[in-house]
């Protein structure tokens, strides 16, 4: 009888993880994988190693699908695209260094992640020096079209420059990070804001030729993962999956790693 026995403890086992990993991975798109849409652009949190997609992101997503049970994949968008492909059904999840806002909120559902914040930065010879978003009056300003950013500076630009007898902030949109940085070389915007592990990864990747000038993180705010709005099931296993990579500690291994603030829920 044992190695009857035996069987059957396997087959109960088998079957139990089977049924767990279909409860694990409800409100995919597709059972068994979870596709991720970002923009595969944006250094250090998601860009291309020849065909291999590298950075914060598809490391904390590869840590998440484990604990899910899911084998992931990525899908490259534009950022301004993001929440409506999530929308459309393009794909599960949205990570790609998206600050959780709450227009963004009326569209999808969101489970924090990490919290950092924007940096400044301008071109190595530069006569400016902006160490907060209030020196930027007067500035061209470089930003990623779709970013929080864009509002933030027009909002500073009408309650604080114009009030104090400040010139307007330009505010100068651009498709992506590189194009924005690209142009602060070139000598057509003066300044760029970009989200901090970014800008550090600027400044490594053109040798110096652009440096940060902010002093502290501006607009500090908290990454959220995306999911479609309603889409309770997948919430609930992503927030089940972080709570494991955090009791692991692998979590706070890759946040150390990235330079990035934890979030405590």
């Amino acid at each position: 009888m044992k190695p009857i026995t035996s069987k059957i403890v396997t087959g109960l086992t088998l079957l139990a993880t089977g049924i767990f990993s279909q409860m694990a991975v409800a409100g995919t798109l597709t059972d068994g994988k979870l596709v991720i849409g970002m923009e595969i652009t944006y250094p250090p949190f998601e860009s291309y190693d020849g065909d291999k997609v590298v950075g914060f992101d598809p490391e904390l997503t590869a840590l998440l699908a484990a604990k899910m049970g899911v084998e992931e994949s990525f899908s490259d968008n534009k950022f301004t695209g993001l929440i409506l492909g999530l929308g459309a059904n393009k794909f599960d999840a949205v990570i790609s260094g998206m600050y959780i806002k709450d227009e963004r909120l009326k569209q999808a559902d969101a489970i924090p992640y990490a919290r950092t914040g924007a940096a400044i930065m301008v071109a190595k010879n530069s006569t400016v020096s902006p160490a907060t978003d209030k020196d930027l009056c007067g500035l061209k300003v470089g930003l990623q079209t779709g970013t929080s950013w864009v509002k933030e500076l027009g909002e500073l630009s009408t309650s604080y420059c114009l009030p104090n007898g400040k010139e307007a902030i330009k505010i100068q949109e651009f498709p992506s990070a590189p194009e924005a940085t690209q142009a602060m070389l070139s000598g057509n915007i003066q300044a760029q804001v970009e989200i901090a592990g970014a800008a550090q990864m600027f400044v490594e990747r053109t040798k110096g030729r652009v440096k940060i000038s902010s002093t502290d993180l501006v607009y500090p705010n908290t990454l959220g993962i995306y999911v479609k709005k309603g889409n309770t099931e997948l919430k609930k296993a992503f927030e089940k999956a972080m709570a494991e990579i955090k009791a692991d500690g692998s979590y706070y291994e890759l946040i150390r790693k990235y330079e990035l603030t934890p979030v405590s829920k």
